[in-house]
């Protein structure tokens, strides 16, 4: 699956970010981990409409360009909660699997 196709590549480093936001959020608990993903989701919207919004694309008009960067946000939040939950899961596997 190729990303670019539905997230700008140079959004593709809010993953990351978005990763370390909500790993630093649970070990300061700054609030119970259960919101942790719709703060990062409401980051994710407001960080990539602020760059749809400064850097836009010349096909689209203003609107068009923050509306798309908030998609794009929301997915590359989708994606950090997706890939940490992915790496609990396989953690929670192996340790399983150790024990038998």
């Amino acid at each position: 699956m190729d990303f670019s196709e539905y997230i700008r590549p140079e959004l593709l480093t809010l993953i990351p970010v978005l990763n370390l936001a909500g790993m630093f959020t649970k070990k300061a608990a700054l609030f119970q981990a259960k919101y942790i993903p719709i703060s990062l989701g409401i980051a994710g919207i407001l960080l990539g409409a602020a760059y749809a919004g400064i850097f836009p694309k010349a096909e689209c008009n203003m609107l068009q360009n923050i509306l798309m960067g908030m998609l794009q946000g929301l997915l590359c939040a989708g994606m950090a909660v997706y890939g940490h939950q992915m790496s609990k899961q396989m953690k929670k596997e192996e340790s399983a699997q150790e024990k038998n």
